[in-house]
């Protein structure tokens, strides 16, 4: 990860496949996605500091650049749609279905930014598809906890003050996850009041 980027208000995006099928059937689905999603943050200026890509949906947090989250989702559909057949055999007929955008909302408090890291990349965990949130490979959190190379994740200034070193912060991030429960709960709940006032989809779910 490098240096931090500026400090512009983020925004938690969420997509979903259409019908509600499997948008991701097999991990070339996973890289094609991410690829379209490095092209498109990169061509629009965009900093994604946390993901979480999941059976039917995905989750991003987003720094957009001047362009703004909604272009960037639709750049993102329209990248990810034409994904070009490479040398491991991806075929593009057989790729993910576009993925609709369900919500937008923008995260204007240190408190619900770090909460919104934390919600996107527990996700695996509370679908019961891994024991704990480093065990999923379609997520940021190797990279936030760990500090894991992932050249799509870049560091917003709010995580870049959890220390002084990488070590410090990615230690003070692991903190957020193994705190007690009730803590978890409270933090949950931070979250959770940003997201009952997104932006509405205009799209019939």
């Amino acid at each position: 990860m490098d240096a931090p980027v500026a400090n512009r208000d983020p925004v938690h995006l969420v997509q979903r496949s259409r019908l509600g099928e499997a948008c991701f059937r097999e991990p070339a689905d996973c890289l094609a996605y991410l690829r379209a999603l490095a092209d498109c943050a990169t061509r629009l200026e965009a900093a994604v500091h946390a993901y979480a890509l999941m059976g039917n949906h995905v989750h991003l947090l987003v720094t957009p650049g001047r362009a703004g989250g909604e272009r960037l989702l639709r750049g993102l559909a329209v990248r990810h749609e034409l994904e070009p057949q490479d040398d491991e055999g991806f075929n593009p007929d057989e790729a993910p279905r576009v993925l609709r955008r369900d919500s937008l909302t923008p995260i204007r408090a240190r408190r619900h930014l770090l909460a919104c890291m934390r919600y996107i990349e527990l996700n695996p965990v509370r679908a019961r598809l891994v024991r704990a949130p480093a065990d999923w490979r379609w997520s940021s959190h190797r990279a936030n906890a760990l500090g894991e190379d992932d050249p799509l994740v870049a560091p917003h200034p709010v995580y870049y003050a959890l220390g002084r070193t990488p070590g410090e912060r990615q230690a003070s991030y692991r903190d957020l996850f193994t705190v007690r429960r009730a803590a978890l709960t409270a933090r949950d709940a931070a979250c959770a009041l940003y997201r009952v006032q997104r932006t509405p989809a205009g799209v019939p779910a």
